[in-house]
Order: C-alpha cells, then structure tokens, then sequence
C-alpha cells in the first residue's frame, strides 16, 4: 500500500478490530491520533517505516490486549508514556529509531510488562540513569536494547535479576561506574555490548556466561589491566571486541584456541611481548585485528587468515601483517544467470526463480546491515551462499528467490548489501507475503548464520504496479476492436515518421556513448544539464590531447588508483596538472557534476584550485593548478630540494590551517575533508600551503551539522579515533588528522613509522619542566632542532596535542587553530609574511616526486599512504596519559 496523510480519528470507530499492520508507508505521518487507543480489542499494533511524529499518546495504555507493538523507524518525540505499563500482556515491544527523550518510565512504566519478551529502544534521544526499579526477576525480557542513547549513571545491578536475558545492548550511551557483578548471573546470555561509554572499575568478570558468543566493551574507562582470564575458557565465544581498553602484558594463546572464535579485535591497547598463534588454532578464526599496540614478536606458522599488526614495534621487520590489502574490488553478488541480462522497468527485476523464466517482477527488496562480522574477504561465495539458503529457509521461500547484491565492507565499517526476495508465481507479492517478509527481516526474528553477527534490516516500501485483470469479450470489446480498425489505419501514416525518429534516436544514442554529456555546449555553456561552475571552465579531449602532447610518458607526474596525472601548458600559457581516470575507476554522470561543481566553487589561496574539466569521448579529467614544490611530506622527508626552517614550518601550518578552517565554515555547504595528511599538502613556488585533494571530501547540511554517519575513510595514522569507532564524521575529525600533521612538522617523522604511532610518542615523553624542548629533544626533527631557537615551540605542542585529543568534544575547531597559531607567531616575533612573493632561488631547486602523484616509493613499507581504506578556545597544559 501507500497510503499517504495522517491517521484518521475514524480509526477509532474500528472498536473491533484485532490486527493493524501500517507499515513501510513513507508517507503516512503527523501524530498519531489518541483515538488509537479506542481499540480495544487490538492484539498487534505495527507501525514501523511510517512517518509519524509528535508524541507518542497515552492512551496507547488502554489498548489491554496488546501483545506485539511496533512504533520503531517514525520521528516520534517527546517521552515514553508511563501508560505503557498498563499493556500487561505485552510480549514485543519495539520503539527504536525515532527521536524519543527523556528518563525510561517505571512504576508506572515498563517495569510492570512482565510478560515482555523484547524491549528494544536504540537510536532515540533518551536521558538519565536507568532507574534499579527497571528491571526485576519477575520479567522474561530477552532482548535489552538500548543503544545509541543518552544515558548515564550506572548500569541497574537489577538487570542481573532477568536470567532470561539473551541479548544486552547498551553501547553508545554514557553509562558510568563499574560493570555489575550482577551480570555475571545471566547465564542465557548471549550477546553483551557496552562499547563506547565511560565504564570504570576492574573489566567485568565474564566467567560464569558460558553461552556468550559476542561480547563488546571497547572504548571505555578500564584501568590498567592484563587480558582477563575468561579470554580462553568461554567456548561458545564468537567474536571478541576490546578495543581501547588499556590491556596489558601478553595475549594469552589459548584464546585463538577456542573452537568458535571467528574473530578478534584488540586494538589500541598496550599488549607487549610476543604473539604466539601457534598449535591449535581455531579452524574458524578469520579476523585478528591487533593494531597500535607493543608487540615485539610474532610467531604466527598456525594461522594464514587476517592479521593486522600495524603501529606495532614487530613492525620493524617488515613482516606481511604490517600492511593492510587494499579493499576487494568485486565484492560478492548472487548469480543470476541469463535473467541478469533482462531488461526490465525501473522498479522491476528479472526473476531467477526456475518457474517464472526470467519474468520482469516486483520483489521484496531492503538493506541488511551487519555490525560486526567474522570474515573479510567479501569477494568469497561460501559464506553469502550459506545466507541466501538460510533466508530460504527460515522465511519459507522459493529455492532461487533470494538474491544478494551491492556489497560493501571495508575496516571499521558494517557490512551491508541489497536482499532481493522474488514472487514465486505473478509479478508481485500479496499484502500478507510482504507483513511475514519484512516483519521476520526487521524485527530480527531471523537468525542470520553465525559468522555474520547482529544485524539490522531497512526495508524499502514495496508499492508495486497495478497487475493486468482478464476481462470476458462483451459489447465493450466488440466497440473497442471497431475503434482499433480506425486507429490502425492513423498508425500505418505513421509508422514512417516513427522510424525515422527511431533513426534519430539511434543517431543521438550513439552520439551519448562517445560523448555522454553531449546536452553540454562546446563551451561549457548551461542549457540545464551542465554544471552550475564558479571560476572553471570546459575544456575539450583535442584541447588536452594537445597540451599534454598526445598524453605522452614525459609529460606524466604521477599516477595512482585513480588514473595518471599529466603536466601541461594550456593555451593561455598556464601549467597545470591534468588528472585523467583510468576505466574502473570513474564516477558517474551525477557524481562527477557533483564533484566539478564542489571543486569548483571553492577558492581560496590556501586550497588547490580547479581550473577545469572535461568530459566526452568516454573521458574523464579535471585539470588543476600545478603546484611545483612538491607535497609537504617529500620537503620534510629532505626529496624537495628546500630547506624547512622552523619559521617556514610555523608559515606552512598556518597557511594550511586557513584553508582547512575555509572548508569547515565558509564553504557553502561546510565539507569536511575526510583525508587530511602531509601528502595532502601541497607547496607553491612562494611556499605557501595548499591543501589539496578533495576526492574524500563530505558535503555537511545544516541539518547535520554536529557530525554525519558514514562509512570510515581516511588514512591510518591521521584518522579519528573517535570517527573509526563511530562511524559519526565531523570538522572535529579534520582537526584530529591535522594536529597529526602539526606533529610531522615537528618531528618530520610519518605518524606510523617502524611501528611506533607519532601521537602516543609524544604523549609519552611530554616533560612539563623543560622549558626548552619539553621533553621532546630527541624527537624533534634534527634540521630545526640544532639550527636556531624554537619560537614557541611549548604552545605549538600543546595546541597539537589539543588536536589529536581522543575525544572530539575536547578538540579546538580549526578556527580556534588558526587563532592560536597567529598568537603564537605573533607572540614570538615571527614575521608571518603571508602575501610576500619570495623567490624560488630563496628555497633551493626542487626535484622530488610530483605533488599529484598519489603513492610513495613502493619499498617504503613503514608509509601511510600504503594503507588505504582507501569564542576562544582555551588551551590547557597537556598531560601524558
């Protein structure tokens, strides 16, 4: 159905009703009438997927018969009605995604649903402590989700009391204190998340929960601590994940021992010593994610699988788990065979179910998202075939009438991809096959196969077109055949003229294939389709053909996954940098128009900027100013030929501080950069800083202003911490990547390099009582150290370290950085000379790779850029920790 307005008061005169299924439609909204709570008689409620908003209305409370209620994915606000407690005989309760406040109601409240079987209330906007009355050992909850909140306070030691309790999910919240013994008495559980809160007192005591498969509690407030002893005696153990919470000593072996473990992620610990993954290792293990901890030494002959050791010392040998494969580039897709060659209309697909012969159909269709699986290697069959049969199974359907498509997965990120669910007869499921379908999808009453973990389901509205009816051949048909006769005899004059605008067709179709933005005028003029540009231009294949004499190998720069970038001399006598993608590797039409018209409307000295494009002929390019004094990295790294002074460096972070701080809040839209890093800093022949490299870059609306959820990229080393746990992007997370720059500028050191990660370097030798060097003589790069006084050299640490701080509340923004740089290098007498136009005698003869180039030399193994995931502000004294 799609049904669109509101609820009608009228819905309240169905007093004898039982059942009422609204779901996935788009365009239902405003509040939900109070005359809802009229019908008595109702024993299943579901209004997911709609739009609803406003409060939630009490009498919702008098629906007594209630057992199955559905409110989650609207935009409801305001609090949970305490009347809620009056649904006695409440078994599913689901208000997850809408935008719910305040406290949990208790007495009365949803301590009284003792019959409940599931609460689940993640993605809202809910405050406070959790009441101890919450919870109590009359109730038969199995699922407790609550995640991605805002509560504080301790976790209730009552939750303990529910033995029934299979699932908990509290992560992302700001829960406080230490973990409940408590919970040490859930002997049923089997899933434990409490990740990303501020947890303290001793890791909890996990021994006794026997079926835990999947437990969670990284990013919190742990002291210190050796790996606990439950790591190599939960046998059901699926996936581990303590990320983050200062783990000390050595990890024990037995853990990769146990028989069901598919996957670990310990990173960003302080794990020492040796790792011994050697004997019996669990033939399911596929994941071990070790990152940025003091691993020595590895011996690791029992296991093949993935292993990351990157930011460890046991890097300095070099060893193959130091690097991180590049991101599969053909995820897997179900085969569909001849029917995947069938066109169809837009909102149909070719059915691979054996008795419908390719058939155009309407099917079931939305996105799985899997937070936490156990595998990585998403281009392998095994797993997702297992998943499609088991769909098959559980949900009942057609053998073949399950199809998965447009995978993506990359670290730190969810797995997800498109479900297709095919009618086995007709071209269209009825109401009841799609209520059955999306309810067990959503509603997690699925259980997906192991290895892929929890999930979460978005189902698209199913709104498929009217299906042809049979009629018998009366009087209607009869006059209807007379009026053909004429019409055919009109259709036979035209025919004619249909081919030759057929002709024309063909003609333009052509022309759209050799040139797909054809509409465009050759002068880059608007009619309509072409880019709104500001200060760029259009140029044509012949014209950079020319400049780049014919794309030959002398006037190539650089190259890189993208493509190869070429120097040369436009017409006007300009130099530029002409950046050509290589098949595979290109956008689409609305994605490249998008881009243009980014790049070209942001101009500023401090930014790279576009001079033009080109797009025909099967092309395309964008042609940039060409900077000749190389990346801020090959200067520092001694292969620019100019001679950094510490003056300079103050001169560089400022101008590069400019132009990022444009970007965050000035540029209309705000974009955020998402790969900021010393490659991406570009010097012209005056030597000012140029950032460069937008292709990352994250367009923020006002309405996200704050932070944006989105798939993690950037580059190891430089990005967030907060941002690859999260997942939620902001200017904030720019900030962190440039104080990593602030660093490099100091050190002249890469923010990985033979293991060792730049930040936690520097936190850890900050001497407060050197007045000189602050601790940090014997990082700071020779060339400046030994050369002249370090002009506020203390500030500069300190404002560095405010950037890379782990939480992103408690980062400068990058206009409070510039402030802070200005102050320092006024402060200090530093003559900034920002517009002054010095010569390129006055810094040496450059001669290092291209700025363009996008890799460094491939025996560089230590390199961040070989992993790839592909008021005032007050700053305070930085204290190691």
């Amino acid at each position: 159905m799609n049904l669109q307005g509101t609820l009608s008061n009228a819905i309240g005169q169905l007093s004898a009703l039982t059942y009422l299924d609204l779901s996935n439609n788009l365009n239902l909204g405003g509040p939900l009438t109070p005359k809802i709570g009229n019908l008595k008689q109702l024993t299943t409620l579901i209004l997911l997927g709609c739009s609803f908003s406003g409060n939630i209305p009490r009498e919702i409370g008098n629906l007594s018969q209630l057992t199955f209620l559905a409110l989650n994915s609207n935009d409801f606000t305001g609090g949970i009605p305490p009347t809620l407690g009056l649904l006695s005989n409440l078994i599913w309760l689901d208000m997850s995604a809408n935008q719910l406040s305040g406290q949990i109601p208790v007495s009365p409240g949803l301590n009284q649903l003792v019959k409940a079987r599931h609460f689940h209330f993640s993605e809202n906007q809910l405050t406070g402590p959790m009441s101890e009355s919450l919870f109590n050992g009359r109730m038969n909850l199995i699922h407790a989700i609550f995640d991605n909140n805002n509560f504080t306070g301790p976790i209730p030691t009552s939750l303990g009391q529910v033995t029934s309790l299979q699932i908990i999910r509290l992560d992302h919240n700001q829960f406080s204190g230490p973990v409940p013994d408590s919970i040490g008495n859930l002997s049923n559980l089997m899933e434990l998340s409490l990740a990303n809160n501020l947890l303290n007192g001793a890791v909890p005591d996990l021994t006794s929960l026997t079926q835990l498969d999947y437990v969670d509690l990284s990013n919190n407030n742990f002291p210190s601590s050796p790996a606990p002893g439950w790591f190599s005696t939960l046998i059901s153990l699926n996936s581990i994940f303590m990320e983050n919470d200062d783990l000390t000593g050595t990890i024990p072996s037995a853990l990769f021992s146990l028989p069901n473990l598919q996957q670990v992620s310990l990173a960003r610990n302080a794990f020492s010593g040796k790792l011994n993954m050697t004997g019996n290792i669990s033939s399911q293990l596929r994941v071990v994610n070790l990152t940025i901890n003091h691993i020595i030494e590895a011996d690791v002959t029992s296991y093949s699988n993935s292993l990351i050791l990157i930011g460890n010392p046991v890097c300095f040998d070099n060893i193959s788990f130091c690097t991180l494969k590049e991101k599969q580039q053909v995820p897997y897709a179900t085969n569909l065979g001849p029917c995947a060659a069938i066109p169809c209309p837009t909102d149909q697909s070719a059915s691979p179910v054996t008795s419908q012969n390719c058939v155009c159909t309407n099917p079931f269709q939305g996105l799985m998202i899997f937070r936490a699986p156990a595998f990585s290697d998403v281009t392998s069959p095994a797993l997702f075939k297992i998943l499609e049969s088991t769909l098959v199974q559980n949900l009942s359907l057609a053998p073949g009438s399950v199809a998965l498509s447009n995978v993506e997965f990359s670290p730190g990120a969810p797995l997800t991809f498109t479900v297709k669910v095919f009618p086995v007869s007709g071209t269209s499921f009825n109401r009841s096959d799609v209520i059955r379908i999306s309810t067990a999808l959503v509603n997690q009453t699925f259980k997906a196969p192991t290895a892929f973990g929890p999930y979460s389901f978005i189902a698209s509205t199913y709104f498929p077109g009217p299906i042809n009816k049979k009629s018998s051949m009366g009087k209607g048909a009869i006059i209807g055949i007379a009026i053909a006769g004429c019409v055919l005899i009109v259709g036979l004059i035209l025919v004619a003229i249909y081919a030759l605008r057929q002709k024309r067709i063909a003609k333009e179709a052509v022309e759209r294939t050799t040139n797909p933005f054809a509409s465009w005028g050759a002068g880059g003029t608007d009619n309509g389709d072409a880019p709104q540009l500001k200060g760029a231009r259009y140029f044509s294949f012949e014209e950079l053909k020319k400049c780049t004499n014919n794309f030959s190998e002398i006037n190539e720069i650089g190259s890189g996954g993208y493509g190869k970038v070429y120097k040369g001399t436009l017409a006007n006598g300009q130099i530029a940098a002409i950046k050509r993608a290589q098949q595979g590797s290109m956008q689409g039409a609305a994605e490249f128009k998008n881009e243009i018209e980014l790049l070209s409307r942001v101009h500023h000295k401090n930014l790279v900027t576009l001079v033009g494009f080109c797009y025909e002929q099967g092309e395309q390019m964008l042609v940039y100013e060409y900077i000749p004094y190389g990346t801020l990295r090959e200067n520092l790294m001694g292969k620019g030929g100019v001679n950094l002074d510490w003056k300079k460096r103050l001169r560089i972070a400022i101008g590069s501080a400019k132009g990022l701080a444009y970007l965050h809040e000035l540029a209309d839209p705000p974009i955020i950069h998402r790969d900021i890093k010393s490659t991406n800093i570009l010097l012209d022949e005056s030597l000012n800083a140029k950032v460069a490299d937008f292709g990352l870059s994250k367009l923020v609306s006002d309405t996200q202003k704050g932070h944006v959820s989105t798939q993690v990229k950037g580059t190891l080393g430089y990005l967030d911490p907060e941002y690859y746990m999260t997942q939620q992007l902001s200017e904030k997370s720019d900030v962190y990547s440039f104080g990593v720059v602030l660093l490099e500028l100091m050190t002249a050191r890469q923010p990985i390099e033979k293991g060792r990660y730049i930040v936690r370097e520097i936190r850890t030798a900050i001497d407060q009582y050197d007045q000189e060097y602050y601790g940090l003589k014997g990082l700071i790069d020779p060339k400046i150290r030994d050369s002249a006084k370090l002009i506020g050299f203390r500030r500069f640490v300190q404002l560095a370290m405010e950037c890379v701080e782990e939480s992103a509340v408690d980062r400068p923004t990058m206009n409070d950085v510039v402030k802070e740089l200005e102050i320092i290098i006024q402060n200090e007498g530093a003559q900034l000379l920002i517009s002054a136009s010095l010569s390129p005698e006055q810094f040496g003869n450059a001669k290092g790779q291209d700025p363009y180039a996008e890799h460094l030399p491939m025996n560089d193994e230590s390199s961040s850029n070989t992993f790839d995931y592909n008021s005032v502000y007050s700053f305070s004294a930085v204290e190691p920790k």
